[in-house]
């Protein structure tokens, strides 16, 4: 075992060990090298303030999760959207490992609590700053790759980000719109029609109720602050119809 790791384990208290016990207990994941899992919850201000070389921070790490996460997704899409254009997959990709994207799910995961900061960048409230969890999130999945491999991630995701996407979290750069459209014209079934059906609440906090319907078949119906996002969730509530009938999209 090298220098670096044996200093960081002695830095690391026992507390702070069971801490990261609980994180893995939590997460259902146990890591084969729990090194590598400090590591990717260091920030570089406590290797600073702990001598230890600056290799052993979680920079590399997230350098590599940056990676390994663009390609997840990438897949995800590729896979999940067969209808969606390529600049479209891209702008969907792009919301969803974005930092704030990233903010929210380290925030969900608590991964704030774990990470470790030098003194003074606990003072300044480092633990809540976003580009810190954006980071250590990315580290994450860089260490978990490294220590379980790719499918290990994608499971990961899979409890984490997916069932986000799939939800509509990401609606506002989704066209399901166009995607629907997509699939009707190359089908030749009809025309879809939509309609707000509905409008209620206060002018200041006004719902929409859409629907859409295929040769006057109701096919999906979308709730939204306005008619734009309203017709988008209807046609979402379309695809998700189409796929469960047919299992494709």
């Amino acid at each position: 075992m090298s220098r670096p790791i044996r200093k960081r384990e002695k830095n690391i208290g026992v507390k702070q060990k069971l801490k990261f016990q609980e994180l893995q207990n939590r997460l259902g994941i146990h890591f084969t090298d729990e090194n590598i899992l400090y590591q990717a919850f260091t920030h570089s201000s406590y290797v600073n303030e702990h001598r230890i070389k600056s290799s052993e921070d979680n920079e590399r790490l997230e350098f590599l999760g940056d990676a390994v996460l663009e390609l997840t997704v990438s897949q995800y899409l590729f896979k999940n959207f067969p209808a969606m254009s390529e600049g479209d997959l891209t702008k969907l990709r792009a919301a969803i490992v974005c930092e704030p994207s990233l903010v929210n799910f380290a925030h969900q995961l608590s991964f704030g609590d774990y990470v470790l900061l030098g003194k003074g960048e606990e003072l300044t409230g480092g633990r809540t700053r976003p580009a810190l969890l954006a980071d250590v999130f990315e580290a994450f999945i860089g260490a978990l790759y490294l220590d379980q491999g790719l499918d290990k991630v994608i499971d990961f995701l899979q409890v984490t980000i997916y069932p986000k996407i799939s939800e509509g979290a990401f609606s506002h750069v989704m066209d399901y719109k166009s995607q629907l459209q997509e699939i009707v014209q190359r089908s030749g079934q009809g025309s879809l029609e939509y309609l707000i059906v509905q409008e209620k609440g206060p002018a200041h906090n006004r719902e929409f109720v859409s629907k859409v319907l295929l040769n006057d078949e109701i096919l999906g119906t979308g709730i939204g602050k306005s008619k734009k996002e309203a017709e988008q969730k209807a046609a979402k509530q379309a695809l998700d119809k189409i796929k469960s009938e047919k299992g494709t999209l």
